[in-house]
């Protein structure tokens, strides 16, 4: 699962990592906290405009849920696509072959479960740069997308992060990522990519304040990236 994502990086940082330009300026908002279930933008670069960066509605939106799109997430969550069956799904086998795209970022969070309890872990790379998860996406209107983040078995690394569900977001090496926006790539050539192309570099993970799990707190601030000590996990030993 992968329901909290970061971004905390300027317009200009994006669009140079990305080499692409924002096409509706006026939307882009960093923000230290992207809590999924409020839907808010994550942005995109599409496979149809591969230099061109959008903001896109986190929950993926079918053609079945198009008249609704509210509706359709109150009854559905489709924050994350499963790997293993985005092709035999009626959800995502609309848009695996030809609307994949890149959803930017710089950081998310996952859960970690002692003794029943879940503590937030803040994951990103050691030197705090930017990255792109493999995504779907679909488009609602002219300019008006919504997406979703894929997501794979977890490695070594993230079974103990995510140490109940055992699952992590599919983080793109920088190599691969023009490779998933091919419009020729087709579903043997996909499904290798969402088998081997995760990211290489070493990715950091630390617990943060569990205020991140309360309603009512504005945790878009520096409290959903500070280091936070639990003495009840410190009594596992490090993870990592």
């Amino acid at each position: 699962m992968c329901y909290s994502t970061t971004l905390r990086k300027t317009k200009e940082e994006v669009e140079e990592r990305f080499r692409a330009r924002l096409q509706i300026e006026l939307e882009y908002t960093p923000y230290y906290h992207m809590n999924g279930f409020t839907h808010g933008n994550l942005y995109i670069v599409p496979m149809e405009y591969p230099d061109e960066l959008f903001p896109a509605i986190w929950g993926y939106v079918p053609p079945f849920g198009m008249d609704d799109p509210d509706a359709f997430h109150k009854r559905y969550n489709t924050l994350n696509a499963k790997s293993e069956t985005v092709f035999s799904s009626n959800t995502y086998k609309h848009s695996i072959n030809d609307k994949r795209c890149l959803i930017v970022a710089d950081g998310f969070h996952e859960p970690h479960h002692v003794n029943k309890v879940s503590y937030p872990y803040f994951c990103h790379y050691m030197e705090d740069s930017l990255f792109a998860f493999a995504g779907l996406y679909s488009e609602l209107d002219d300019d008006l997308y919504s997406c979703t983040i894929i997501t794979m078995p977890a490695n070594e690394q993230f079974e103990h992060i995510h140490n109940e569900k055992k699952r992590q977001p599919l983080i793109l090496d920088e190599h691969w990522e023009e490779d998933w926006l091919l419009s020729d790539l087709h579903e043997p050539g996909i499904k290798e990519l969402m088998k081997s192309a995760f990211t290489t570099k070493e990715i950091e993970a630390y617990p943060v304040s569990r205020d991140l799990y309360k309603r009512g707190i504005d945790t878009n601030n520096k409290l959903a990236i500070e280091r936070r000590d639990y003495p009840e996990l410190n009594e596992q030993g490090s993870l990592f």
